[in-house]
């Protein structure tokens, strides 16, 4: 076998490949120490054996008895040099006797080692146990220091509580005592000025005041300037709400007066158009010439202007918000003259005046910041002012645009429009009878940015318009008035694909049924849906839509004119709209007192329109329960008389705007209960009410000094005696219509000119349809209307009531 070692390389691994010295060993090794009697007949069945189980199984002893295995194993490299081997001296070879001492040295090594790592971990036990036990005491000292200390502060908390809790009563005691003390102080206030009030209104009744004697509270004896003892802040406040001709009067009143009107803040937004008929050019420039340092906001709408007054425009170089509206003597000179020296400009209010592509080409070249303009009812510029807007450098960041009544525009117009001012965001094009989807389809495709759009006024436009706005994922508001050819399909794009979608006016539209509500349905952030006159929309429809995502969001919701909508609809919306602000209902004749006082339960609930319904005294009572409506609005509606009226103002206490015109029932009586109750009136319309007289403006003008709108038309009763106690009581009087008031004379119509900014008079005889002749005696076709309506009133009451009883 040692010849083996010096053997050819090919040999040695064809041996070891095929385990033959193995073999070769097991084959010798049993016949040495098994000796067969037939030693051949034993290699062959040792060989099969061999091959039976394989080279995994292949060991020196496999083919020796159990009985006949060596105990132990010698030293040597193999059991054949072990039998067939030299003696025992040439066992102890230098090699064996190097590899045995260096397996003692090793053992040895080893032991020494680990007596060395028995020490280090019984030395490292020892010093953690040692740790452990200094924690422990540790941890034992810090738990009783700590318990000490919170037995202390227990002790210390516990006495300043007793400190607070006796503090906190003597507080408690002092603070009910002064508010018991203020509140008798005002209830005893209240009920003097009730008692002067009730005795006011019987003085009044016994005609024992003949002339107006305005019920305000006596001021105290000692004078002191209030106003001048607030903060600045809100003293300033204040003064922001007075023109500027009030506020040149204030500054004679005293020294702190006129210190405070002089303050910057208040002239840096000017607003002429409150006082354009007192205001003059020398005015303007006088005025433009102190403040033009910190001017910022001028407001000229529908004042008359000259030469002098635009050049005076142009000095104020930080001037942001210009509003040209409606103003005399707009033009393009004058509109050069005020960019020579206001390139700062933001917004731009041009409408109705008489700009030509000349203005337009100025603002592309001069005004590079403006981002609002307003060019609404300007007709003398064409497609080529348009084109300088889109080719110039100004302009181009134009979020808000006001196109509405400029019928000159043609499809080039809107493609230039659509070229310059892509980052649009507002448009506005309304009253454009010529308007196709040709010319809005461009700018929809340009215009990504668009967040509402307003096409009021709009006929011609279809579904492909209103389909490629719904591509626009930012749209927010819509408004489309007056087009017959958009259908339920438009509001299904607009369910898809517009889903932030949140105030939805489509008024007059003819085609729009119950389905295009209930795919309005799926969308989830809809605060304002106005429907007026859509005629085909009906219960189901309002249905769908209030039980979707949007029914518990929605703050205003108009269904003028839907006749088919009933009290089932108003159900749906006393159970779904929490929410809901405003609602209109007016020219639903379906609607009765029934469904009307499920609405008295929505404390959220502050305007509502029942114009032209039939809704009578129990359900205007029943209106009244939440106590939080500001705004009524109940015309033409001819059940309600003085009782229903009475019983709901003295409910609602903070009511600010009433229009119970053409109500042919109301009396003096009616308007003695709103003045008692409503004192904080600020708009009233009681036109076509022929039973009122001189009595009802006296009841108003005594209590309600906050009245700005007043509209008495067709009070045939009323003489010039209502004039002069509306001027004694009424002094915020700003809008007052008195048409076909055949007893206030024209005199005396021209001096109420003088005090009012907006008049409308006439002294004709009331129309026909006003349902009175010139004496208020009613006309046949009304007394037939209101003997049938009692009657239909009753049998609708019943049976919606039933119906929406079952349908629940």
């Amino acid at each position: 076998m040692s010849s083996l070692r010096n053997a050819d390389a090919q040999l040695r691994n064809y041996f070891i490949k095929h385990a033959l010295p193995e073999i070769y060993e097991a084959l010798l090794c049993g016949l040495c120490i098994m000796c067969p009697e037939d030693p051949l007949l034993f290699l062959e069945e040792a060989i099969k054996r061999l091959m039976e189980k394989g080279r995994s199984y292949l060991l020196w002893d496999i083919l020796i008895d159990e009985s006949m295995r060596p105990k132990i194993k010698p030293t040597t490299e193999s059991y054949l040099e072990y039998l067939f081997g030299p003696d025992e001296a040439q066992l102890l070879s230098p090699e064996l006797l190097v590899k045995a001492y260096a397996f003692y040295g090793t053992n040895l090594q080893r032991k020494c080692f680990d007596a060395w790592m028995k020490y280090c971990l019984l030395r490292k036990n020892k010093r953690a146990e040692m740790q452990h036990k200094t924690a422990l005491a540790q941890q034992h000292y810090n738990l009783g220091q700590f318990q000490l200390i919170v037995l202390n502060w227990n002790t210390w908390v516990k006495f300043r509580k007793r400190q607070h809790s006796q503090a906190a009563s003597k507080i408690q005691n002092a603070f009910n005592k002064g508010v018991l003390r203020t509140a008798l102080k005002a209830w005893h206030l209240e009920a003097q000025d009730s008692r002067k009030t009730r005795v006011y209104f019987e003085r009044l009744e016994r005609g024992e005041l003949e002339e107006h004697h305005p019920l305000q509270p006596t001021p105290p004896q000692e004078a002191s300037d209030e106003v001048s003892q607030l903060p600045l802040r809100a003293a300033l406040k204040i003064f922001s709400y007075v023109t500027i001709v009030d506020l040149a009067r204030c500054a004679q009143v005293c020294q702190s007066w006129k210190v405070l009107t002089q303050t910057n803040f208040l002239w840096s937004s000017i607003d002429f158009s409150a006082v354009r008929q007192q205001i003059q050019d020398k005015t303007v420039v006088n005025i433009l010439q102190k403040c033009r340092l910190y001017v910022v906001r001028l407001n000229f709408r529908c004042c008359s202007l000259h030469w002098p007054s635009f050049k005076t425009i142009g000095v104020c170089r930080n001037l942001q918000d210009l509003n040209l509206s409606e103003c005399q003597g707009v033009n393009d000179e004058s509109v050069r003259v005020i960019s020579e020296g206001c390139s700062a400009l933001l917004y731009l209010n041009l409408s109705y005046t008489d700009i030509t592509d000349g203005t337009l080409r100025i603002l592309s070249r001069c005004f590079q910041n403006l981002q609002y303009l307003s060019l609404a009812y300007c007709r003398k510029f064409t497609d080529k002012g348009l084109q300088y807007l889109a080719t110039g450098k100004g302009c181009r960041k134009l979020i808000y645009l006001d196109l509405s009544g400029c019928i000159q525009i043609s499809i080039d117009g809107f493609r230039f429009i659509a070229a310059g001012c892509s980052k649009l965001q507002h448009l506005k094009i309304n009253d454009m009878i010529t308007l196709t989807d040709s010319c809005i389809l461009p700018l929809i495709e340009q215009c990504q940015q668009l967040t509402s759009i307003s096409l009021l006024g709009s006929p011609h436009l279809s579904d492909n318009t209103f389909k490629a706005l719904a591509q626009g994922k930012k749209l927010s508001r819509i408004r489309i008035e007056g087009n017959n050819w958009i259908t339920d399909s438009s509001f299904k794009s607009f369910s898809k694909q517009c889903l932030h979608l949140s105030h939805i006016y489509v008024a007059d539209c003819q085609k729009i049924t119950d389905h295009g509500l209930k795919a309005l349905a799926s969308m989830k952030n809809i605060l304002v849906l106005n429907v007026a006159d859509c005629i085909r929309i009906s219960d189901p429809g309002v249905r769908h839509f209030l039980e979707g995502s949007s029914g518990p969001k929605i703050r205003e919701l108009n269904l003028t004119n839907c006749v088919r909508i009933s009290d089932v609809s108003l159900l749906r919306i006393a159970q779904r709209c929490r929410s809901l602000t405003y609602l209109s209902l007016r020219y639903c004749e379906n609607v009765t007192d029934s469904g009307i006082e499920l609405l008295g339960n929505m404390l959220s609930l502050i305007s509502i329109d029942l114009s032209g319904t039939n809704i009578s005294d129990q359900g205007l009572a029943a209106l009244g329960a939440s106590g939080n409506i500001k705004e009524l609005i109940v015309s033409e509606c001819l059940a309600i008389t003085d009782m229903g009226m009475k019983k709901f103002c003295q409910q609602v206490k903070e009511l600010e705007r009433l229009d119970v015109s053409h109500c042919l029932k109301m009396t003096n009586q009616s308007m003695k209960a709103v003045a008692f109750c409503c004192q904080k009136l600020t708009a009233l319309a009681i036109a076509g009410c022929p039973k009122l007289t001189d009595l009802s403006i006296q009841y108003i003008s005594g209590v309600c000094h906050y009245l700005h709108i007043l509209d008495i038309s067709g009070c045939i009763h009323l003489t010039n005696k209502s004039l002069k106690y509306l001027w004694k009581g009424c002094k915020q009087l700003r809008i007052f219509k008195m048409l076909y008031c055949r007893s206030i004379t024209k005199s005396a119509a021209w001096k109420a000119e003088t005090r009012v900014d907006k008049l409308e008079y006439s002294n004709d005889d009331p129309p026909p349809w006003f349902g009175y002749d010139q004496t208020g005696i009613l006309l046949n076709s009304i007394s037939e209307k209101e003997q049938t309506h009692e009657a239909r009133t009753s049998n609708q009451d019943l049976l919606l009531f039933s119906a929406t009883t079952a349908h629940v």
